[in-house]
């Protein structure tokens, strides 16, 4: 069974993501939800996890922030709160958590997200002895690596398929830094702003980069589009997807999302030819954000030529 998961930006997509048919909606807060598309409040995620739940779907709470001791003391809070609501998942990387998680014996299945860390079936099943239900797979793995995986995994492995690949964090404001040096009054350093960063002697480089309270965040070049491999990932085992809409908002998001569930419906149903597949992918481009360009990211790389 295919599951799909998408991130949520609001109450109202929300709505319109769970009337698409999505399995998952994942969310965060400002404080210990890392690179979700909007930080939303605590009563914005209590409403969000009852809509989902009655529409009998789940939600993945991002958890996955780099705690810092002044940030572990506040944790057991939060945790406590998306217990209450009976959050069905939270998606989570650091190992302090995971401690409070088992200690305290808290009823919150963790979904291990360590964002590019999490490259093998050996780290996986690691942690799924740990107590991880799930986790989530770097994005820069190329097809050579994961077909192996596949006889491998003791747990499921959730895989972009559609978003933003992260291939930096610093908790350094590197953005505010190189306004200091040049001297500049410029302000706009968040998400919004869509600033690009490129390589020197590189100019055909533009990685998205932006900052906020944890730090500064760099993506890929090109955003994921897997439509057309879809088949192959769920011949290989993979059919935990996932939709990130950081910098794909809004209604957009939501016809992106239903071009996959579109995808998922055929696969399961064995109507997903390559026409139909190739025909998908051109809707998404359509819709996807003007400037940004779409790839299969290290996918179609020779695991030997990824350094």
């Amino acid at each position: 069974m295919i599951k799909i998961t998408a991130t949520v930006e609001s109450v109202e997509q929300a709505k319109t993501l769970l009337d698409a048919g999505v399995d998952r909606l994942q969310m965060g807060d400002e404080q210990f939800g890392l690179r979700v598309p909007t930080p939303l409040s605590h009563e914005e995620i209590k409403a969000i996890t009852k809509l989902a739940h009655e529409s009998g779907k789940e939600v993945v709470i991002s958890v996955n922030a780099i705690m810092h001791t002044e940030m572990m003391t506040k944790i057991k809070d939060y945790l406590d709160f998306l217990q209450e609501i009976k959050a069905d998942y939270i998606a989570v990387g650091d190992a302090g958590v995971i401690h409070v998680l088992q200690r305290d014996e808290y009823k919150l299945p963790f979904i291990y997200d360590a964002s590019t860390m999490v490259a093998s079936s050996r780290q996986i099943n690691f942690w799924g002895k740990q107590g991880a239900v799930e986790a989530v797979l770097a994005r820069e793995i190329p097809k050579g690596e994961l077909e192996p995986m596949k006889d491998t995994l003791e747990i499921p492995a959730e895989i972009l398929v559609y978003g933003a690949t992260v291939i930096h964090h610093s908790k350094r404001p590197l953005i505010q830094n190189y306004y200091n040096y040049i001297k500049t009054d410029e302000e706009g350093k968040d998400i919004d702003r869509s600033l690009f960063v490129s390589e020197p002697k590189k100019k055909d480089t533009h990685y998205s980069i932006f900052e906020d309270a944890h730090g500064t965040h760099v993506y890929a070049n090109d955003d994921l589009n897997m439509m057309t491999e879809l088949a192959d990932l769920v011949d290989m085992g993979f059919n935990h997807w996932k939709l990130d809409g950081i910098f794909t908002r809004g209604n957009e998001f939501v016809q992106v999302v239903k071009l996959y569930i579109q995808a998922k419906r055929w696969v399961e149903s064995g109507e997903f030819t390559s026409d139909k597949a190739f025909q998908l992918e051109e809707e998404v481009r359509k819709i996807h954000p003007e400037g940004r360009t779409l790839s299969h990211g290290f996918y179609d790389l020779d695991p030997n030529d990824v350094k």
